[in-house]
């Protein structure tokens, strides 16, 4: 995979939507503003969110609405490029330069696959064809369509193209802004990302996130400030080479499967499997691929568990399962990520799903969610720590809980801690 391109792609990507997210709030939060009078329970989300996340909550918020467009545009042209998508949502068609979703408006045709409303449709045409009088009539007809196709995908993808966290719908109030101008961020990422780049893999997604952040983690290190835990996720992300990720899946998820069945073809297709130089008599019996719970307690953007899937993909193709029916088991049974990057986490939820996609080109249909979880920190109330002095005199554990969004794979659960969080959980449902 050329890096090179995609690094392209990504650097300065993040200061250009910062800046295009911070225009946006202040004109949104303006006292006299459109939004104010159309939208006001969404503004009031976004003067919310902003206190909610303390003295740089401004900050945070910007830096929240920025990264999800990025993943948003960067999803949409890898989708449109694998045929995943029934137009080309973010991408133009050979020759042309306008998204093909927007150059079939302007001719009247809406996508049926895109499902995009009725009224949607009739405000589209009506800025199209001048009945409605807008600033920028192209722009703000292509920021209804993209809209709409974000709200349809967020049926089956939520944690990308739903509500964000929140902010809620009044997201869209910030999103960014001279998508279709020469040189336009959505232009670079439809060059960088080309079809080839794109067709090697979804494993691109984690390469751009990586670029993504490369900035800020070299910032961040060049102040030599003491890390803070907003600190550490960019600071400490770095997207593991196919050939770690290989080792390391191969001598762990293929050497259980070679135990268990040790004249399976499967070590045909592990070039860095290495044979035990002794029998091994002790380890964990299974008996289908369905018994097996693979987790990445540091899953980042999901390399490890995107390469699991395949080596699974070919354990149920090899014990007879009907292959429309593998990666919608795989999703639900065998894989499992923990992360404390939001935005590395909806990545890797992102590209579990593009391979379930690509065995099976109804998975986004079937409502099925990888089970990829992003520890928060949570402070118990006073009368929590009433309802369950159990938990609340376990210093230990309280801690990790209040800051899980910092010891993240750190923590080492003890046999006793499951079953105080359960029965907390329990006491405080009731209670």
């Amino acid at each position: 995979m050329d890096t090179n391109r995609i690094k392209n792609v990504a650097l300065g990507a993040r200061a250009q939507l910062m800046a295009a997210t911070e225009t946006a709030l202040d004109r949104v939060l303006a006292a006299d503003s459109r939004e104010r009078v159309a939208r006001p329970t969404d503004v009031s989300r976004i003067e919310g969110a902003i206190a909610s996340r303390g003295s740089d909550g401004r900050d945070k918020v910007i830096e929240q609405v920025a990264y999800t467009w990025f993943n948003r545009l960067c999803a949409l042209r890898y989708m449109d490029v694998r045929g995943y998508t029934p137009v080309g949502i973010v991408s133009p068609r050979a020759g042309e330069t306008l998204p093909a979703i927007l150059a079939d408006a302007r001719r009247g045709i809406y996508a049926p696959g895109l499902d995009i409303p009725t009224e949607t449709q009739r405000e589209v045409s009506d800025i199209i064809d001048g009945t409605t009088a807008v600033p920028d009539p192209l722009g703000h007809a292509y920021m209804l369509l993209l809209l709409a196709a974000c709200s349809m995908y967020a049926r089956s993808m939520d944690y990308l193209f739903g509500a964000g966290r929140d902010l809620g719908p009044a997201i869209e109030l910030l999103a960014p802004t001279d998508l279709l101008s020469e040189g336009s961020l959505l232009q670079r990422i439809c060059t960088g990302l080309d079809e080839a780049t794109c067709n090697e893999g979804v494993e691109v997604m984690g390469w751009l996130y990586q670029f993504y952040v490369s900035e800020r983690k070299d910032a961040f290190f060049a102040s030599k400030e003491k890390a803070t835990a907003a600190d550490i996720a960019p600071a400490t992300q770095l997207f593991t080479p196919n050939w770690i990720v290989r080792y390391l899946v191969e001598n762990s998820l293929g050497r259980l499967w070679m135990l268990n069945f040790p004249d399976s073809e499967l070590k045909g297709h592990m070039d860095y499997y290495v044979e035990p130089e002794e029998p091994e008599g002790d380890f964990l019996k299974i008996y289908s691929p369905e018994d097996i719970t693979f987790l990445d307690p540091a899953c980042g953007s999901g390399h490890i568990l995107v390469y699991a899937f395949d080596l699974l993909y070919l354990m149920y193709e090899e014990e007879g399962y009907r292959p429309t029916d593998i990666p919608e088991l795989i999703i639900k049974n065998n894989l499992t990520g923990v992360e404390i990057d939001d935005r590395a986490a909806e990545i890797a939820s992102f590209c579990l799903e593009m391979k379930a996609l690509e065995k099976d080109s109804g998975f986004l249909v079937k409502d099925v969610d990888p089970s990829v979880v992003v520890t928060h920190p949570y402070r118990m109330s006073a009368q929590e720590r009433q309802l369950a002095p159990e938990l609340s005199g376990n210093a230990r554990l309280v801690e990790v809980i209040e800051h899980f969004n910092e010891v993240g794979s750190l923590y080492k659960p003890t046999s006793d801690d499951r079953a105080m969080i359960q029965a907390t959980i329990e006491t405080l449902s009731t209670g």
